[in-house]
């Protein structure tokens, strides 16, 4: 297949090349890396429902506010309860449409395994436009996630060795429909780990690594930290499920029409 390699291609960047790897993650970088997994027909689905999105997505007149962060940080709660609060609607990246075949890919190579999660954030930039002339919609995760996970892989060391503050790698892709505010709910790491074990779910691949490697764990608060246009609002989630309710709603109320 012509397209399957090289820097544009989405397939193995060199070590290290985090810019390479996030702009494999735009809409064509994905669609390339997923021509070539020939071999997983679940691919071809995920091309299908790509295809069919229309280029250049704009949002209604609602806003739309989401919600970012590792795991454990309260993000299923908080976006449930802004939900009802707003009578809005809910949406999660990847989208329902195929979230069933997340597993297959999380054991896939890296390029492939990203492939999947950046087409989903096109495939849910789709749900997000139709969502928001109807309503306020609530996103639990969405192209933050893939870029900060994405730099963190492809960085070894230190967060001193991340690329730099403003560098292009952490702007918004701009043919993907953006958000009126993302929000980035964070906790100690030790509540983090606690609240984990009291889920007693099994381990994402990711989630184990966070856990094995703080290293790994503070690349990906500190890639989240330095995402421009829109910046992530951090919110502390630590105090109680009714607290941290009340600071995200005087959040949204300063910083979306509603």
């Amino acid at each position: 297949l012509r397209g399957c390699g090289g820097r544009g291609s989405g397939l193995p960047a060199p070590q290290g090349d985090a810019k390479a790897a996030c702009a494999a993650g735009g809409c064509e970088g994905s669609r390339l890396s997923l021509q070539c997994a020939a071999w997983i027909p679940e691919a071809g689905a995920v091309l299908d429902l790509l295809e069919k999105c229309p280029e250049h997505q704009k949002k209604g007149g609602f806003p739309v506010v989401v919600f970012e962060g590792l795991d454990a940080t309260g993000k299923t709660t908080v976006t449930q309860s802004v939900k009802d609060t707003l009578n809005g609607v809910l949406l999660r990246s990847p989208p329902t449409c195929i979230s069933q075949w997340r597993a297959i890919f999380d054991d896939e190579p890296a390029p492939i395994k990203r492939a999947f999660y950046a087409a989903g954030n096109y495939i849910l930039a789709s749900e997000i436009a139709k969502a928001s002339t109807q309503a306020p919609v609530i996103v639990d995760r969405y192209w933050h996630s893939t870029a900060a996970y994405t730099i963190a892989t492809e960085i070894n060391g230190k967060v001193q060795d991340l690329p730099p503050v403003h560098d292009e790698v952490y702007q918004w892709p701009e043919d993907l429909l953006k958000p009126d505010l993302v929000l980035l709910l964070t906790v100690d790491p030790e509540e983090r780990v606690q609240r984990l074990q009291r889920r007693g779910l099994e381990k994402t691949k990711e989630e184990a690594e966070l856990e094995a490697n703080s290293l790994f764990r503070q690349r990906v608060e500190e890639s989240y930290r330095r995402m421009v246009n829109p910046a992530c609002q951090e919110v502390d989630a630590s105090p109680s499920k009714e607290e941290v309710l009340k600071t995200v709603l005087q959040l949204i109320e300063t910083h979306c029409a509603l």
